[in-house]
């Protein structure tokens, strides 16, 4: 399964029955929200619509808007004869008995309850249509969501290489850098031309790279970035599950970064939590 990003646009019309336009956008949320702005004619479609949306749809902020462009009626008007004729001999008869009675017009005639009607379309028939829409828009959206998964995964592959790197480069570095810290020690207690005790300095050689050893945290890191790539290969609905393996890196770069006493290793660290906030921030657009 592939990823999916939370942020797309899908747009279609029909001109049969009637004009009709579906819009659904949708952008990054914790959950799944919907929101449907509806004529009243299709608002009785409203559940219907939901139930689609959850089927497809696991987390986003989706707008639903549905627009019936045109008038749902035909553009021919019908008389009925027969209503006509009797409004006409009633009209006669009211002439018969009052003399002065004014004519009423062609148009007041049309007007008069009955006389005129336009056949309306079915309401059923529309709702099938903006249904049959809909399902087409949602298949767009979830099309759209998926190219822009796609580049979000390249993207986010791409960093977590970059952190396996750094880490890698710092996992190499580290017998060095412990040899240097032992020096530096060793020379700073012999500038204070005083004897010490043998035992006394490799009891301070000890808690000194106790507390600058980063094997811990490079192996969190490593167990981290080895879960998020199992994740990415995976794919699906995963989001929630990515930002926590997020915040995981950053508690360890974070540690790494107190716990750093050369220039180099506070370097790899600044780079680490660089390209984890790069990640962090991308996927929060994944569903």
């Amino acid at each position: 399964m592939t990823l999916h990003s939370m942020t797309a646009f899908a747009r279609e019309a029909a001109s049969a029955p009637t004009t009709l336009v579906v819009e659904l956008r949708s952008v990054n949320h914790r959950y799944l929200d919907y929101h449907f702005k509806l004529p009243d004619s299709l608002r009785a479609l409203e559940p219907k619509l939901r139930d689609g949306l959850a089927k497809a749809l696991k987390r986003g902020k989706v707008d639903c808007q549905i627009r019936v462009v045109d008038s749902a009626t035909k553009d021919t008007l019908e008389v009925n004869q027969e209503r006509l004729a009797a409004l006409l001999t009633a009209l006669a008869g009211v002439r018969a008995q009052c003399s002065d009675a004014s004519s009423p017009d062609a148009l007041a005639l049309l007007q008069f309850p009955g006389v005129c009607h336009s056949e309306e379309l079915e309401e059923s028939s529309v709702q099938s249509a903006a249904w049959q829409l809909f399902e087409s828009a949602l298949q767009t959206l979830q099309e759209t969501r998926a190219r822009e998964g796609a580049h979000l995964e390249e993207f986010l592959r791409r960093r977590l290489k970059g952190i396996g790197d750094e880490v890698a480069t710092l996992r190499q570095a580290l017998p060095a850098l412990r040899t240097r810290q032992e020096e530096r020690l060793r020379r700073r207690l012999e500038e204070l031309e005083q004897p010490l005790d043998a035992g006394r300095i490799e009891q301070e050689l000890v808690m000194l790279l106790h507390k600058a050893d980063v094997d811990e945290e490079l192996d969190r890191l490593e167990a981290h970035i080895k879960e998020t790539t199992r994740i990415l290969d995976k794919g699906g609905p995963c989001g929630r599950r990515l930002d926590f393996l997020m915040q995981e890196l950053n508690r360890e770069a974070n540690t790494l970064s107190s716990k750093a006493t050369t220039s180099s290793t506070t370097q790899s660290a600044v780079e680490l939590k660089v390209l984890i906030e790069q990640m962090r921030e991308q996927v929060q657009n994944i569903e």
